[in-house]
């Protein structure tokens, strides 16, 4: 049986004259983009770009969804309530569906950024305000989450299908969650030494932790971050080795169609 995953990128990440990443030339790239809903990044014309190119490349959309913190790129954490978080998550979702119909696509799946998703990934309380907004906005939506965390058994049980992502550009610990990028190693800049890494996960369901110990992680998609250094180069070579060695890559929402 051919192997196969997904490659994701966060994308739709500019505002007014600043640019963040090359989102066409990830578009050339992966398989399904994340692209953000104006909460911690993107404006509406430069999300709407963003939509309209993936949209020609058949590059399946997630509403990249965040806490409202433009000024800290949706990397701090924020107490919030859960009908506050549920409101903000149904009204980000809605916005791209808007766009994404202007683009003649749709919104397939969820993914929560930054904060966001580190916090849900453990916390019970801003999880289930995260799943009840995507069942009230649309329960077919799928809710991609990190491997291995409780978010993705929560959802589950809560009737939301799910998929679970490993990252490319980033170090774990030995227990399977990421090394945070306040401390040294947290992001990894190798693009040779992140292919094989991505390599040996995809065929073997394996990663190497910081510490050097091995770590069985099952992933149904690979992240590059868009706005890392090298992101294209590195979410090229992740691509081109896995090709290389027989895995297909192919959107989870393709596999589930």
């Amino acid at each position: 049986m051919t192997a196969r995953i997904d490659l994701n990128s966060d994308l739709g990440e500019g505002y007014g004259a600043w640019t963040m990443g090359d989102d066409e030339a990830m578009l050339g790239i992966v398989s399904s983009a994340n692209v953000a809903c104006g909460f911690h990044a993107g404006d509406p014309k430069s999300i709407l770009a963003t939509l309209r190119e993936a949209a020609a490349r058949g590059v399946a959309i997630g509403a990249h969804v965040s806490y409202p913190d433009r000024v800290g790129f949706g990397r701090r954490p924020m107490d919030v309530t859960a009908a506050e978080l549920t409101a903000d998550v149904i009204y980000q979702i809605g916005a791209l569906q808007g766009l994404c119909r202007a683009a003649g696509t749709r919104v397939s799946y969820v993914k929560p950024h930054g904060a966001l998703y580190n916090t849900i990934a453990s916390d019970a309380r801003q999880g289930a305000a995260v799943i009840e907004a995507i069942r009230e906005i649309d329960p077919a939506l799928i809710l991609m989450g990190l491997a291995g965390a409780p978010i993705l058994t929560q959802a589950s049980e809560a009737g939301l299908a799910t998929v679970a992502e490993a990252f490319g550009d980033r170090a774990y610990t030995p227990q399977g969650t990421l090394v945070s990028r306040r401390e040294p190693g947290a992001v990894l800049h190798d693009p040779e030494a992140v292919a094989r890494r991505m390599l040996r996960l995809a065929t073997e369901g394996t990663i190497e932790a910081i510490d050097g110990s091995s770590l069985k992680l099952h992933a149904d998609s690979i992240c590059v971050h868009g706005d890392s250094a090298g992101a294209v180069a590195m979410a090229s070579g992740i691509r081109d080795i896995l090709v290389e060695n027989g895995v297909e890559i192919l959107s989870f929402t393709e596999r589930r169609a």
